[in-house]
């Protein structure tokens, strides 16, 4: 499969913004929105071209851009080649978070939650394993440093992008660290709290304990909660995230059809799928035959499935009312059955 060139690129985006105009997107990652043309400026800027087996963005596309479907595990690995080249650098973090701006204005993203973990970005704590000498610049002035680089790129672009901090499932002494910054920048920008990197397998019941305790923790702080689960795990990792880590939301979740008791509670308690269906077939976490795939089930409209975002966002219940409507203008008051409870 060849990547498509750039005008084959505008085209399909022109084409797609034109059928929704406007959009709600609840599930990105920031690490996982570099471009590519900005991790060779900055090894450039640093000096680090050398340490990059890529010359040009077609070579680094290819080792970082799954194409065909593959593993989770696959589409992970592709962050050891860039993450060394932002990691550590306040002037590499700052610069992706406004381009993300840029590119939400690009492809009609009116509200945006973008993730990510604070430890990744920082070079103070040496067990980040994207940095080879640890450095100053702390998590903490890794979520200042995007707070401030979204403040300019929302206010020239026109976009809202409100951000969730994640905490790792290989990496539990960080979640008390991320609970705090939760905390401390809740009137900032930060909205929620997350759980990333790979589902948990058996055999690690203290990292579990230990991570349920800070989403039990954010529950009772009114912080709000996100959780990976049911993506290549299964439908018990779901109902656990719900049960035991509080979630209001689901990262992915396609398992959590597998169980049609599991799949009874999401529905009964209001817990938002949030949905990646191209990712999913990508790192097969879902057949590759998209008729087969779990969404079929409960797709109906896709407007739909925006309004649902944007009443299941994390934003404030004024900012999510004003959503609403001015997606009520853009596609008509027919999308908006309220399906999902918006969160209190």
């Amino acid at each position: 499969m060849e990547f498509m060139n750039p005008e084959e690129e505008r085209k399909l985006i022109v084409e797609y913004n034109t059928r929704f105009p406007m959009k709600v997107e609840l599930h990105v990652h920031l690490d996982g929105s570099v471009r590519p043309e900005t991790v060779l400026d900055i090894a450039k800027e640093r000096d680090m071209l050398s340490s990059l087996p890529h010359k040009t963005v077609e070579e680094l596309n290819r080792d970082v851009i799954l194409v065909e479907p593959s593993s989770l595990d696959r589409l992970l690995q592709s962050f050891s080649y860039f993450m060394p080249i932002i990691s550590g650098y306040k002037n590499a973090v700052s610069r992706i978070a406004y381009e993300l701006c840029e590119d939400c204005a690009k492809h009609r993203i009116r509200y945006m939650e973008v993730r990510y973990c604070p430890q990744l970005f920082a070079n103070s704590d040496v067990t980040n394993e994207y940095v080879g000498e640890p450095g100053t610049f702390t998590p903490r002035d890794v979520v200042v440093t995007v707070n401030e680089a979204l403040a300019r790129g929302m206010k020239d672009y026109d976009v809202t992008v409100k951000t969730i901090l994640c905490c790792m499932t290989h990496k539990p002494d960080w979640a008390p660290e991320v609970l705090s910054l939760c905390k401390e920048f809740r009137d900032k920008g930060v909205v929620g709290i997350d759980l990333a990197g790979l589902e948990f397998q058996p055999g690690t019941p203290a990292e579990e304990c230990a991570l349920k305790k800070v989403f039990q923790e954010a529950a009772a702080c009114g912080i709000h909660r996100t959780v990976h689960a049911g993506e290549i795990g299964t439908a018990r990792a779901v109902r656990e995230a719900i049960d035991e880590m509080k979630a209001e939301r689901i990262g992915h979740g396609y398992h959590a059809y597998d169980d049609p008791e599991v799949y009874k509670k999401v529905i009964n308690e209001h817990i938002h799928l949030e949905t990646c269906p191209i990712s999913s077939i990508l790192t097969k976490a879902c057949d590759s035959d998209v008729t087969k795939h779990p969404l079929r089930k409960s797709v109906k409209r896709l407007k739909s499935y925006i309004f649902n975002a944007a009443r299941c966002c994390f934003s404030d219940v004024e900012e999510r009312k004003s959503l609403v409507r001015q997606l009520k203008e853009v596609y008509g008051p027919k999308y908006d059955y309220q399906s999902i409870h918006p969160h209190k």
